[in-house]
C-alpha cells in the first residue's frame, strides 16, 4: 500500500440495490436494448472495470447514454460510423462527477465484455457485472468516480453473495491484447483500500 492520502465515502452515503429489479436506489435508468438473460445458474460472479470517452478523450455529454442505448447517430461527424454501429452495453457508467446512470439491471447479461475469457471460463458477460467509469488510458480518475465505484461495489457485495472483493478485474485482465481499459492510471490500491474500509465499517456497525 502506498502512502497517499486516502479519502473516503462515508458508510452513511451508501448505495441499495432492489434484489428483486436488480437497479441501483435513487439512480437514473436507462435501459439498454443491448442485454439479454443470463444462462440458467449463472450467477454474477465477477465484477469487470472498463473505461470509455466519446468522442475519445473528451468527457461529458450523453454520446455514452446514446452508444448503450442504441440512438447513436450513423451520420454523427464526433464519431466514427463503427462506432455508431456497435451493439454494446454496460450495467453502469460513472462519469467524471461521479454521477451513476444504470443501463441493465444486474441479474441480467449486459453485453460489455465481448471475446473474453476469466481463468479457465470464456464468455465472461455470462458471470460478470461490467461497470464503465468515464476516462482514457492517459490521465488519472477523479476521486468523485472512486468514491461512487466502491460504494457500488459494496452494495453488490451484499446483495449478491456469489461475488467477492477479490474477484474485481479491468477489461484488460479478461481480453489482454484486445483490450487497455482501464488503463495504467487506474489506482487498484485505492478501489481496494476503500473496499476493505467499508467491509469493516459494515462488520462494526452489525
Amino acid at each position: 500500500m502506498n502512502s497517499k492520502p486516502w479519502r473516503i465515502r462515508p458508510l452513511s452515503d451508501r448505495f441499495e440495490i432492489d434484489p428483486v429489479s436488480g437497479l441501483l436506489n435513487e439512480t437514473d435508468y436507462k435501459s439498454s436494448p443491448f442485454c439479454d438473460e443470463r444462462p440458467s445458474g449463472c450467477p454474477p460472479d465477477l465484477i469487470v472495470i472498463h473505461s470509455i470517452s466519446l468522442p475519445p478523450g473528451r468527457f461529458g455529454g450523453d454520446l455514452v447514454t446514446r452508444l448503450f442505448t442504441g440512438t447513436l447517430q450513423p451520420d454523427d461527424p464526433t464519431i466514427s460510423p463503427e462506432t455508431a454501429a456497435l451493439r454494446v452495453s454496460a450495467h453502469l457508467f460513472i462519469d467524471r462527477t461521479g454521477a451513476v446512470i444504470q443501463y441493465v439491471p444486474f441479474h441480467a447479461r449486459a453485453w460489455h465484455a465481448g471475446e473474453s475469457r476469466y481463468r479457465d471460463r470464456a464468455r465472461c458477460n455470462d458471470f460478470s457485472i461490467g461497470i464503465e467509469v468515464e476516462g482514457t488510458d492517459f490521465e488519472p480518475f477523479d476521486i468523485a468516480q472512486y468514491r461512487t465505484l466502491t460504494g457500488v461495489i459494496d452494495a453488490l457485495l451484499r446483495v449478491y453473495p456469489s461475488l467477492s472483493s477479490k474477484r474485481i478485474v479491468g477489461h484488460c485482465d479478461i481480453a489482454p491484447g484486445r483490450k487497455t481499459d482501464p488503463g495504467p492510471h487506474f489506482d487498484w490500491d485505492l478501489l481496494h483500500h476503500e473496499l476493505q474500509h467499508r467491509r469493516r465499517q459494515s462488520d462494526e456497525a452489525i
